[in-house]
């Protein structure tokens, strides 16, 4: 009997799939430099009983299993191994249940980010969590990696959101890890043990996110600086000053010009820098901008544009959101980093950038959430040249070493994956690396659970 005839047998209809066309859609994320094997078979699990079969019998028979979301991933660790199952869980895409007394969701791990936040706002409520991939990336996914985005920098990351969670361990047993409730400290904090650790300990089922009354509308502001290490500064000048806005983000001029050529925005010309500010609080955002707009001219901004509509201030978030299109639309190979440094070194990791660029004579743009020390520095490079290849790849290793002299990390909030696993060992100490694998062998003794992912 093959594999997937035993899946077969095991499963419902219409859930089991081995055409290789098929097979091979599903085979990577959009990571690069990350390699891809041929799967046996792919399972489009339709609720936690079949995620509970498919683990129990690949435990038993010593098979990988790589759990895929939306696939938006940046890391490679939903790729493909020689052999595996890939367990997609895109089809479990079920809201179960807003409840508006409580503030909080309960959701199948394939509901889209997007979906689930239109979903609350309707009954006035907000799910703060917004990556950049939300049109597209799932619920599920934003949990693997422990997803940031752009709000996080007043409201947090995924897991702060995180309340509760039904995960199928390894050998296919069920556990439901946390609460509902709003305050639980009961036992080891298996849901936070969980969120991260890219499909390795277990396979999320379903998720209990937090919610937050509904925000005012924001009011937004934009500065342009000649100078990048001048953006840096106001950023950290801002929030030492005590303001919390929703929104502080980062974009080079690279990455402003590409935007540029999809979405003419009408930015002036000639800037290194943009900053873009955000603040919902209401009566007092007027002020937290005017704020803004004081600290970014001391530091010199040679332009600060305070919006004075919700669709003004829409229109400049759209120029944020279009950034990973706009680098796609570059026609080059790109090699997309994650680092997050205290803010106070935003100054040092921009002009590092600037001097690897220039000493590895590759062009790398930048962006991110400023405001959180989270920033996105892409290579850009032609990957049928071999010698511009391995600089750019000098480069990105340069980048995440810059991160980590500077007191900051290799992720932010993409994750380690394939990409950056070989560099884990250097931000983790000997105990640290001990105690990651002890944990990993008690939940997963055969290594069945995505392996070759997140721990060297």
């Amino acid at each position: 009997m093959t594999l997937t005839d035993a899946l077969r047998e095991l499963l419902p209809d219409g859930r089991v799939f081995d055409d290789p066309d098929v097979l091979a859609a599903h085979s990577r994320d959009r990571a690069t430099f990350c390699p891809a094997g041929t799967p046996a078979a792919l399972v489009r699990a339709r609720d936690t009983g079949d995620v509970a079969t498919v683990l129990k019998w690949a435990d038993e028979n010593r098979v990988p299993v790589v759990p895929q979301g939306a696939r938006s991933g940046l890391s490679g660790a939903a790729n493909a191994l020689d052999g595996c199952v890939l367990l997609s869980l895109e089809k479990m895409d079920a809201i179960l249940d807003i409840d508006v007394d409580e503030q909080l969701a309960v959701v199948q791990p394939g509901v889209v980010n997007g979906v689930l936040a239109s979903a609350v706002a309707e009954v006035g409520l907000f799910y703060p969590p917004d990556p950049g991939s939300r049109s597209i990336s799932t619920i599920g996914g934003n949990v693997s990696t422990n997803a940031g985005g752009m709000c996080c920098v007043k409201y947090g990351v995924t897991g702060d959101f995180v309340r509760g969670l039904e995960v199928v361990l390894a050998d296919g047993r069920v556990m439901r890890a946390g609460r509902r409730t709003a305050k639980g400290v009961a036992g080891y904090d298996l849901t936070r043990l969980v969120v991260g650790a890219e499909g390795t300990l277990g396979v999320v089922t379903e998720v209990t996110v937090a919610l937050r009354p509904a925000s005012a509308q924001p009011l937004t502001a934009v500065a342009f600086f000649p100078e990048v290490a001048d953006s840096a500064r106001t950023v950290s000048g801002y929030l030492a000053e005590g303001h919390r806005p929703s929104v502080l983000e980062f974009m080079d001029a690279s990455s402003v010009k590409a935007v540029q050529q999809i979405a003419d925005l009408g930015f002036p010309e000639g800037m290194a820098a943009m900053l873009l500010v955000q603040s919902d609080r209401g009566d007092e955002a007027p002020a937290d901008l005017a704020a803004f707009e004081k600290v970014a001219r001391a530091m010199g901004a040679a332009e600060v544009v305070v919006s004075d509509s919700a669709a003004e201030g829409e229109m400049l978030m759209q120029a944020r959101r279009l950034v990973g299109d706009a680098h796609e639309k570059l026609g080059k190979a790109l090699l997309i980093d994650d680092v997050c440094v205290p803010r106070r070194r935003l100054v040092d990791l921009v002009q590092g950038m600037q001097r690897i660029a220039e000493e590895q004579r590759v062009q790398v743009l930048c962006s991110g959430h400023a405001g959180d020390g989270n920033m996105h520095p892409v290579v850009a490079f032609d990957d049928s040249d071999a010698e511009e290849t391995q600089r750019a790849q000098r480069a990105f290793d340069a980048i995440m070493q810059l991160g980590l002299d500077l007191g900051g990390t290799i992720t932010g909030e993409h994750g380690v994956g394939q990409l950056k696993r070989s560099w884990l060992g250097r931000e983790l100490d000997d105990a640290g690396l001990w105690a990651s694998r002890a944990i990993k062998e008690a939940l997963d003794p055969h290594g069945i659970l995505n392996p070759t992912r997140v721990l060297p």
